[in-house]
């Protein structure tokens, strides 16, 4: 055969092999043109007696087929002289199997010296010398394959063969070692484990299974294995019967103790359903990966201590993947009620806009709602027990201590929204300990609405000796009277109506647990207080709600429904206020230390920046590859390469000069500029070094152990990005030439400009109206009418005169309308695309209107505007 696999000119030492597989390995080699020494020592399985019948017989099949062979008698023991009949013979020496092997079955506590002696000799103390002999021949000739014979029993264990396994996975390691050594020389070592029927198995395989497992079918991959064409070193395999398989070290992400921290026993108990979790194994195959988790923990520092309840070094600073969730005006006019809005007057006209969403002067959501979606979240996790790695303790342990919500602007009456939950702080109060949980919430927009600071005591798990925190107390009372006070009674009812909105603690709910923990009834949420005094603070200033920024309090004492909280407040400036909270009759603080901010001027949403407009003077772009032509080929081979999301890890790459960030998420197989999910290995390159190690001029283990690679998280999780030197290079230069075709952008970031939402606004739908009129005047004499439209999100109001021959469209307000119809923007364009209709929007609660009803039904002139 033309592609037939040669050895013309190789020699080749095989020990063993007068029988089995050795007869099978030198029959194979010398019929593709090898020159074989045929070692057998003549013996019997157990090691006894000695003879030449065995490896005469198999040199005399190599002659009649037309090979070259010739037999040596010698012990492996003896290694010298058996290489050394090869030079004698063939001059050379080019490949060496280590083949030969005896057993001495017995359990261990019958096991005599000499039973573990005798196998140590043969197969481990032979294995060296033979090898130890060849190995400067080969090295000086710049060519030499090795192949050590391992087995099953070494690697899994066997009854009555602990001499046996020792024996055999020694010889994986030794293969292992020698593969380094030699492969700058061009000597290549590997280890077989078979599985084949021989004299050797018969003690320890049933006869059906020994025939059929054919020597022959194991020869193949010994051939392969010692060709110059194969590259493998070091790998181990095991074969037979058909099958082919290599195989690798699994280790499972186990856990890290940062250096300095004293570990006890009960520490891996606690944590031994971690150590032994092989979910995300890595597989090193070096001793430096290997030693990843410890030099990332020496790096890492000294350890900042903790205990059985909180592990400082493992939550601190820890974000969790991020969290999606959704309100609506029903949502917000449930919070609303929960905190106390109406309860004393369902027609106050102030508070009825924080419950009614077609109120006339138009539906407020309550900013104290700030929290709730954030809070949500938390809980949501806790209660799937995803606290973050290193909180150790349970609900019956935690109390909400503080909390600080600021709203970055008004919240929109309805908002799909992404919030990210990351352990800020963790301090050391003494008995308790707390930690501060930073929440940050963003639209759809990817514009923070709203930030969250959750600080939880932690009952009784203080003590390392860690970092106290912040010393001194803000948003004391002055010492005099307050400026203004609130009462309100608190309904009966009212922690069962609040827990609507999200918080399914029992303590509020659930009068036998309640009292298990020392209330002889239900007590009412802290946020649920928190919403009271928020809203208490912002119908005693009569000031817009929209210009509510921050509210920050502590949690001091408990209330229980049916009791009256009394709100005190002193203005310090117009725009903050300091207040308490207390509860009637108890003469409690129940709020303390706490805050309410306030905008001066109510803040708009950050507007989308313009694109910059194209310039003949552009500055010419360099031709040649940067990183954002690389991840762009990387979201080409990910989409393409379906094995890439079996990796299951998401990647963030923090490169500098120029600076950029980039996530790879190979959970949900999307590659994009910026953060776009919370990464579990972060990688910290310069531009230059990223693309040397992209195109293999750079080596990734190099750069780690140089400095100029910073990995941080799951960092054995870097060993998997080998596929980016199995990029294909035409997809990068594709890349490139589309990026200088734009004028320079980055494909990936062109992507995710294409894909930015956009379309009509209110602007663009009444252009279009105006147009429409123009075109068909008798539309007035249909509606006959002056409609005013409010918008909302974002704000404006237009006027459409449609009376008699006077037909106008105009930019703002009407004191005289016919007609007022309130309603959001998304909506507006929505009925003007003919995706739904004025009387859906009105049932739903999305459209208001004042004035004449009756020209609702006459609103066809808007459909098919855009």
């Amino acid at each position: 055969m033309a592609n037939e696999l040669r050895y013309d000119g190789k020699v080749a030492i095989i020990t063993g092999a007068g029988n089995g597989l050795g007869r099978s390995h030198a029959l194979l080699l010398a019929s593709r043109g090898a020159r074989v020494v045929v070692n057998d020592l003549g013996g019997d399985a157990h090691g006894g007696g000695k003879g030449s019948k065995a490896a005469d017989a198999v040199v005399a099949a190599i002659k009649e087929a037309g090979g070259e062979a010739i037999a040596n008698y010698d012990s492996v023991e003896d290694g010298a002289k058996i290489v050394q009949c090869a030079l004698d013979s063939f001059g050379r020496v080019d490949i060496v199997v280590n083949n030969a092997g005896i057993l001495r079955d017995t359990t261990f506590h019958k096991m005599s010296e000499q039973d573990w002696e005798l196998i140590y000799r043969v197969h481990v103390l032979g294995a060296f010398r033979v090898t130890h002999a060849a190995w400067p021949h080969m090295r000086d000739q710049g060519f030499g394959r090795v192949i050590m014979t391992a087995s099953a029993a070494g690697i899994y264990g066997n009854f009555g063969q602990a001499n046996y396994a020792m024996a055999k996975l020694g010889l994986v390691g030794m293969s292992n070692t020698l593969a380094l050594e030699g492969k700058k020389r061009g000597v290549h070592v590997n280890a077989i484990a078979p599985i084949a029927g021989s004299r050797m198995t018969e003690t320890v395989m049933p006869p059906e299974l020994i025939a059929a497992l054919r020597p022959e079918a194991v020869s193949p991959l010994v051939a392969w294995l010692c060709h110059e064409d194969c590259e493998e070193t070091g790998g181990l395999f095991e074969v037979g019967g058909g099958f082919f398989s290599k195989l690798r070290w699994e280790r499972s992400q186990g856990v890290t103790v940062r250096i300095g921290r004293d570990i006890r026993p009960e520490d891996l108990q606690r944590r031994w359903k971690e150590v032994t979790d092989f979910e995300g194994a890595t597989h090193p195959a070096e001793i430096t990966q290997a030693l990843g988790p410890v030099i990332a923990n020496v790096n890492a520092g000294p350890s900042k201590g903790g205990n059985q309840f909180i592990d400082v070094d493992l939550a601190l600073g820890h974000e969790g993947a991020p969290i999606r969730s959704e309100y609506t005006q029903h949502d917000l006019a449930l919070y609303a009620l929960g905190v106390g809005a109406t309860a004393a007057d369902p027609l106050d006209p102030v508070e009825l806009r924080y419950v009614y969403e077609m109120h006339q002067d138009g539906f407020v959501p309550l900013p104290t709602y700030g929290v709730i979606p954030g809070i949500n979240a938390v809980l949501d996790e806790a209660k799937k027990g995803s606290l973050a790695p290193g909180l150790n303790f349970g609900l019956d342990r935690l109390l909400h201590g503080e909390q600080y919500t600021e709203l970055r602007r008004p919240l929109p009456p309805a908002a799909k929204l992404t919030h990210r939950v990351k352990v800020k702080d963790i301090f050391d109060k003494g008995k308790h300990a707390t930690v501060v949980f930073a929440i940050s919430t963003t639209d759809e927009s990817g514009e923070e609405l709203v930030y969250n600071e959750l600080t939880a005591l932690i009952r009784g798990a203080g003590g390392w000796g860690g970092d106290r925190g912040p010393q001194g107390e803000q948003n004391v009372p002055p010492e005099r009277e307050p400026d203004a006070t609130v009462e309100e009674v608190i309904s009966p009812n009212q922690a069962l109506l609040y827990r609507l909105s999200g918080d399914w603690n029992p303590l509020h709910a659930d009068p036998n647990f309640a009292r298990a923990f020392g209330f002889d009834r239900p007590i009412l949420h802290g946020l649920c207080t928190f919403g009271y005094a928020g809203r208490a603070i912002l119908r005693e200033l009569n000031d817009d709600p929209r210009k509510f920024k921050s509210i920050k309090v502590r949690f001091a004492e408990s209330v229980f429904p049916g009791e009256t909280l009394v709100t005190e407040m002193w203005v310090e400036s117009p725009t903050r206020v300091i207040f308490r909270a207390k509860v009637k009759g108890r003469d409690k603080v129940v709020i303390s230390h706490a805050a309410v901010e306030l905008f001066a001027v109510i803040p708009e949403p950050k507007k989308a920046a313009p694109k910059p407009a194209a310039s003949a003077a552009a500055p010419a772009q360099s031709a040649e590859p940067n990183s954002a032509d690389v991840f762009a080929a990387i979201t080409d081979y990910v989409a393409k390469n379906a094995d890439a999301k079996k990796i299951g890890v998401i990647y963030q790459f923090k490169i500098t000069d120029p600076a950029s960030v980039w996530t790879i998420d190979l959970k949900s197989g999307s590659v994009g500029a910026g953060q776009t999910a919370a990464p579990e290995c972060t990688l910290e390159i310069t531009e230059a070094d990223f693309m040397a190690m992209c195109t293999g001029k750079a080596n990734a283990q190099d750069l780690y152990f140089g400095g100029k690679l910073k990995i941080s998280g799951n960092v054995m999780a870097s060993q998997k990005l080998t596929f980016l030197q199995k990029l294909d290079p035409a997809a990068v230069e594709r890349a490139m030439k589309a990026r200088l075709a734009g004028g320079g952008a980055a494909p990936a970031a062109a992507q995710a400009e294409a894909a930015a939402p956009s379309g009509p606004g209110a602007a663009e739908v009444f252009g279009a109206l105006r147009r429409r009129l123009g075109d068909n005047p008798g539309l007035a004499a249909e509606v006959d009418a002056l409609v005013a439209f409010v918008v909302r999100s974002p704000e404006s109001q237009w006027t459409v005169s449609l009376r008699g021959e006077h037909l106008e469209v105009v930019e703002g307000g009407a004191v005289d309308a016919t007609a007022t119809f309130t309603l959001g923007e998304a909506d507006l364009v929505a009925l003007a695309r003919g995706e739904t209709t004025a009387q859906s929007l009105y049932q739903r609660g999305l459209l208001r209107v004042d004035g004449d009803v009756r020209i609702a039904h006459r609103l066809g002139f808007l459909n098919k505007l855009v």
